[in-house]
């Protein structure tokens, strides 16, 4: 428990991928909660840093790309920090180099995941997993950090604030996109971090939603497959925008559809409903990465699929074969979760 000032100045350090972030955008609502008057900043990569935008919770966005470019740690780089008198940090993703960044940036109470030896010897106060046993949410996981400066029940549901110009767009372009359908949001691809579809499987969903006249559709992605066969007939608003652009976009679907990746965390934290793709292995399962802060859908294959087919690398499963996910069976998720 943290027993300094009333009101410290504390930095939740997070440079990791976008799902990961979203998870922590609740901790500084909380940490405001419980520390009336404290100065909440956090460490993100540069290209994360729009998911803290708007947060009425958050005093300093800080970009590791900017602090410490090239990855390289410096005196300058600490001596940037130190100026900013943090006088705690929450790790939730240790990481060598920033450890020692936060260790010579004086500050004082430093709280990590895990249990390194160069946490060890820089005095880390550590939370531990313990092999994810018992299995929990990685943000509950991560939110153990709060816990050990006082928050003993701590709501780790994430937000993302939309600025009041970009809420007037979802209110303008919702209906307009829509035009009186269901707006059904997909994201095709993902970082490769969990088992997706092969782009033939969305392209077979994209065919069955477009016979069916009460729905609308939207492929989120800021790329899209080569010889993308819909154009002109879905609508494509993310291609070539940055994230700090496409944020807004992912607040218009009725409904989202990918794989356990960063778009649906980002559509959960703006409570939108999502049906997310999920391997039940422990690294993988919904009941560690499940979208949170939205009516979350979470579908895995049949019990014993995974037993049978499984390639022994969930980045290469793409739930094929019998018992697995398919373009069918989310056709029928998606009328029953839009119509009943």
């Amino acid at each position: 428990m943290f027993r300094g000032n009333a009101a410290p100045s504390i930095l939740i350090v997070r440079p990791d991928r976008i799902g990961d972030v979203v998870l922590s955008t609740g901790f500084p609502r909380e940490l405001k909660k419980h520390f009336p008057g404290c100065k909440v900043g956090v460490f993100v990569r540069d290209y994360t840093k729009e998911l803290f935008l708007n947060n009425p919770h958050v005093d300093y966005i800080l970009s590791k790309d900017d602090l410490i470019p090239g990855d390289k740690l410096s005196f300058k780089s600490i001596m940037k920090l130190r100026k900013l008198r943090f006088d705690i940090s929450l790790t939730l993703l240790p990481e060598e180099k920033l450890n020692y960044l936060l260790f010579f940036a004086g500050i004082r109470l430093r709280i990590g995941v895990g249990h390194k030896f160069y946490q060890f010897i820089t005095n880390v106060k550590s939370v531990y997993r313990r092999k994810y046993k018992p299995l929990r949410h990685e943000a509950d996981f991560c939110a153990d950090t709060l816990r050990k400066i006082g928050i003993s029940e701590p709501d780790f549901t994430p937000e993302i604030y939309l600025s009041d110009i970009d809420k007037k767009y979802v209110d303008e372009q919702k209906p307009k996109l829509s035009a009186g359908k269901r707006l059904i949001g997909i994201h095709i691809t993902s970082g490769g971090s969990a088992p997706n579809w092969k782009v033939d499987e969305y392209y077979a969903l994209i065919e069955k939603l477009l016979t069916d006249e009460r729905f609308a559709i939207m492929v989120t992605d800021n790329k899209l497959p080569d010889n993308f066969p819909f154009n002109g007939e879905v609508i494509t608003p993310n291609v070539g925008l940055k994230l700090s652009e496409s944020i807004k976009n992912f607040a218009l679907p009725d409904l989202f559809l990918s794989a356990s990746t960063g778009p649906a965390h980002i559509c959960g934290a703006l409570g939108v409903e999502t049906v997310s793709l999920f391997c039940p292995l422990p690294a993988c399962s919904p009941k560690l990465w499940s979208p949170l802060g939205n009516n979350s859908n979470n579908i895995l294959p049949t019990k014993g699929y995974c037993e049978e087919k499984c390639p022994g690398d969930p980045k290469v499963c793409d739930f094929s074969g019998e018992g697995g996910i398919d373009s069918r069976q989310i056709f029928e998720v998606i009328l029953e979760k839009s119509f009943g």
